[in-house]
């Protein structure tokens, strides 16, 4: 057993702030910063950008957001007293003038720009700052876009005496570089090292994220503490899932680990080796002393790990509910269709939200069977949402009266015009009632449907917020069938069996105009997710020449129609939107 100066009692405080909301963030990280001040803990630690919120994007290229941004931390600063605090914020000279030109000049290195602004961290105690740190590895790939915002940190490292323990501070990035930060930090004496994160959630990447840790302490010889944020913000969701590992005799072992997609307080007890020799000479701040006394060992959070459909649902859930509440509203609308897709945006709108804010509209039309309309009321009872049913019919006789006046052709208009102007239709009436009760739209497109542009503009497509368009269809069943089994089933299963149908034309199958999902989905996701071109998906046997080369361009055809849809939780490693910029007129087939 490690006695009481070689353990550093940290309180992990896994908030979730808002973008720009620098008081509400500074107000989230004093509350957590109280309950670590009650458990007696040497140093709280907050997630990357806690105060400002992140990603910040464009916000910093102002001056008086960055202002604002560094007298907000002096003023969080200014409330602190014993217990230490590590904190996230974008830092930067407000009196320094930053002309736009000077912010796509990226130094020798290739590792930052000239902007002036820092996404840094902050060391506080006893009323000020102490030190700050500046984020050394900007990541430019995926969803991040720091080259674009920071400038990169080349201030030389140092450590911080918590508790009379040196201790090292990186943010984000640093951690995931071999032999960088992380281990020179433990090179020059740290004892353990604080690692503060904004990482975005896809699925199985908390996997990922121990490993790459784990190779740190493997190369350091001390625990590394992993905070991260929490909550949604626009497309991306942040899972929180701090933790600690620790080198053992058998090797780096997660001894810690934070609940996933909540806001939480832990504090850790973290053992600590003993000093190793010194290699590399930094200079030391004294920050605090250690608390006089025993105290009484804590037993340190190791929440379960979640699998893939439990941890995408809870990642759906809350992106809702924050998109949700962060935009200023409580209450959501639903067209239900009595389909598979509706149903589930729909339960995951309640379980988000709460039934009592979740609308359901039921908008029959000429081409509804009945089922679906009993289907639809059969879910909103097990939800126990709202409902309203507002026929489609007079709306779509007016529309097509009107249209063969103004047709170059006379009579009924054409098929695929028939079917999208019911969708349009469908689309304002729910803009109308979200407009007349202040409600949110959601829609209920998926990504399958969305690479494939199977869907219509200004119809099914309009709304605010798209929570399954990052979710195939194949795991739209997957993700509805676990949640049925979760509790009472809330999916009817007449939804689950019945084929697919945008119910637009009598006996209407989606299996009529796509290929079954079991074949389209792999297709899509090689060609999407994979960036595989149509001579090695056909390699691969998703399908032959013919129907390969027919998804793809469906794929590139789409793209004008998935720029004007709304965004959606991210779930996978290649999203549409932040993930995958394709040109919208674009001739390369392949």
């Amino acid at each position: 057993m490690a006695s009481d100066a070689d353990v550093l009692r940290v309180a992990v405080c896994q908030i979730n702030p808002t973008v720009g909301d620098l008081d509400g963030n500074m107000a989230l990280a004093l509350a957590a910063l109280a309950e670590a001040e009650e458990a007696n803990a040497d140093v709280a630690v907050m997630p990357e950008m806690a105060i400002t919120g992140y990603p910040p994007e464009d916000l910093v290229l102002r001056p008086a957001f960055v202002a604002d941004c560094r007298a907000a931390v002096e003023k969080f600063a200014a409330q602190t007293s014993r217990c230490a605090v590590v904190v996230g914020f974008a830092d930067g000279d407000p009196s320094a003038e930053r002309p736009v030109a000077d912010l796509a000049v990226v130094d020798d290195e290739g590792l930052g720009c000239s902007s002036g602004v820092w996404n840094a961290l902050a060391i506080c105690v006893g009323g000020r700052v102490v030190g700050t740190y500046h984020k050394r590895h900007l990541p430019n790939y995926d969803v991040f876009d720091e080259l674009r915002h920071f400038q990169r940190g080349d201030d030389p490292l140092t450590l911080y005496e918590i508790a009379g323990l040196a201790v090292g501070v990186t943010v984000c990035e640093d951690s995931w570089i071999p032999d960088g930060p992380v281990s020179r930090l433990a090179s020059a004496g740290a004892r353990a090292v604080l690692n503060v994160n904004g990482s975005p959630f896809r699925t199985g990447k908390q996997t990922v994220r121990e490993q790459v840790i784990s190779e740190r302490v493997a190369e350091a010889g001390v625990p590394v503490l992993y905070a991260n944020l929490v909550g949604g913000q626009d497309e991306l969701v942040f899972d929180g899932g701090s933790f600690v590992v620790s080198p053992t005799p058998q090797g780096p072992k997660v001894t810690a680990r934070c609940e996933r997609f909540a806001e939480r307080v832990e504090v850790i007890d973290i053992e600590l080796p003993p000093p190793a020799e010194r290699t590399e000479q930094v200079p030391v701040v004294a920050v605090s002393t250690a608390l006089g006394g025993r105290r009484h060992k804590l037993a340190s959070p190791l929440a379960e790990p979640l699998g893939g459909l439990a941890e995408q649902w809870r990642a759906l859930e809350l992106a809702t509910r924050d998109y949700v509440h962060k935009s200023g509203f409580s209450d959501v609308c639903v067209g239900l269709s009595g389909g598979v897709d509706s149903s589930l945006t729909a339960t995951i709108a309640a379980d988000a939200l709460g039934a009592s804010h979740v609308h359901g509209v039921l908008m029959p039309s000429r081409y509804s069977s009945d089922h679906s309309l009993a289907d639809a009321e059969a879910l909103a009872s097990n939800l126990g949402i709202d409902i309203r049913t507002v026929a489609i019919e007079p709306a779509h006789a007016a529309f097509t009266e009107m249209l063969s006046r103004a047709a170059a052709t006379p009579g009924s208009p054409g098929d695929l015009t028939d079917q999208n102007m019911q969708s349009r239709i469908r689309g304002v009436l729910l803009m109308a009632l979200a407009n007349e009760h202040g409600w949110l739209v959601l829609t209920t497109g998926n990504k399958s449907e969305a690479a494939v542009g199977y869907s219509t503009l200004y119809g099914d497509t309009a709304g605010a917020y798209a929570v399954i368009k990052d979710v195939w269809k194949l795991t739209v069943y997957e993700l509805c069938r676990w949640r049925n089994s979760q509790g009472p089933p809330m999916i009817p299963e007449a939804v689950l069996q019945k084929a697919p149908s945008a119910e637009l034309r009598p006996d209407q199958r989606d299996d009529q105009s796509l290929p079954p999902y079991e074949v389209l989905d792999p297709i899509l996701q090689a060609y999407v997710e994979g960036d595989l071109g149509a001579v090695e998906i056909v390699e691969l046997g998703l399908g032959d020449r013919d129907l390969v080369q027919q998804v793809c361009r469906l794929v590139d055809l789409a793209e004008f129609k998935r720029r004007q849809t709304p965004i959606g939780a991210r779930l996978s490693s290649k999203a549409f939107g932040r993930d995958r910029r394709m040109p919208i007129v674009n001739r390369y087939r392949g």
